[in-house]
């Protein structure tokens, strides 16, 4: 299963960087706007923009009705099943906390990848430990303790773990069920199915009487649907589509990394030392991952290699068998 290189790479950085810096807009959205209809109708307006813009630089509309259902189902489990429930979350957990739970992402999506077929099969010890690393290095960064997490209001949890195991689910469905249209027009049609279900859920919900948009509840919306959406959300197509599922999950890992480091930029917020030690081990987590999941590659072919083949193991009718000799 390929890593990441070339334009994947650059597209995983994408994925990092920017959804590392929504975060915040998320929280300040949330904090003025209705959940369902902010998460909804900001995938609606990222995907029509989106859809227009490949139409304009030359992609075609999918004339396989196979690839509108296959990007309808992904689009569903990623921002129906899983954005827009980390979105509803964040009403009843600090962000720190929602933090820990994100990036349970990487830990589901190396699961399903190794069981669901068509994967990279078993993950290693090597790639486990990676993991593991990862998610230690996120808890000390974010200084999310045991007992706050295990205190927070037991909707935010339960729907941010529904929420990564959804959007990993999603996109392990994505790899294994790809279309053939580009994958900006796919990301497009993704955006408008999710988007538009989860508009209707907030609709269902009454949530219009209360949808004002204005001052920063715009900017949020604003800087989520380029940035976040258009931006992140086609990167992380395009990485998921050229990569291996196991790595790209570890963008999740680094975005908790980007926001405070993006926070020390802008902010001037604080870095202290255990920061420093987390980050540390955040990244070299990332590193290990990477060349583990080569490693395992490299193990596997050289098996498949040195395994004998069927015609090796069926008895041979030459002249020059041994038992002929």
């Amino acid at each position: 299963m390929p890593g990441l290189r070339g334009k994947a790479l650059f597209a995983w950085l994408l994925v990092c960087v920017f959804w590392g810096s929504t975060y915040l807009a998320i929280k300040i959205g949330v904090g003025v706007l209705p959940p369902f209809l902010f998460a909804g109708l900001r995938f609606v307006a990222a995907g029509a923009l989106l859809f227009a813009g490949a139409l304009a630089f030359g992609d075609r509309v999918p004339r396989r009705a196979e690839d509108w259902r296959r990007a309808g189902i992904a689009g569903v489990m990623l921002l129906a099943g899983g954005n827009a429930f980390v979105v509803w979350a964040e009403q009843y957990t600090p962000s720190g906390v929602a933090s820990v739970f994100v990036v349970t992402v990487a830990l589901w999506m190396a699961f399903f990848d190794s069981i669901i077929p068509g994967g990279s099969g078993a993950i290693g010890w090597r790639v486990v430990t990676g993991l593991l690393a990862g998610f230690l290095g996120t808890a000390l960064l974010v200084g999310a303790s045991p007992r706050e997490i295990l205190a927070a209001d037991l909707r935010g949890p339960i729907a941010l773990t529904c929420a990564s195991a959804s959007w990993s689910l999603g996109s392990i469905y994505a790899k294994r069920h790809p279309t053939e249209s580009s994958p900006y027009m796919t990301a497009a049609i993704q955006m408008l199915a999710g988007g538009t279900l989860v508009a209707l859920v907030g609709t269902a919900l009454g949530e219009w009487g209360r949808w004002h948009l204005a001052g920063r509840g715009a900017f949020a919306m604003g800087y989520l649907v380029v940035f976040g959406s258009i931006v992140g959300y086609s990167a992380y197509g395009y990485a998921l589509r050229y990569a291996s599922a196991t790595i790209v999950g570890t963008y999740a890992y680094v975005n908790p990394v980007i926001a405070v480091l993006l926070g020390w930029l802008i902010l001037r917020e604080p870095i202290t030392g255990r920061m420093v030690v987390a980050i540390g081990l955040i990244l070299a987590a990332v590193v290990w991952i990477q060349f583990s999941h080569k490693a395992s590659g490299v193990a596997a072919r050289r098996s498949s290699a040195d395994a004998p083949s069927t015609d090796d193991r069926r008895p041979s009718n030459s002249v020059h068998h041994p038992e002929a000799a």
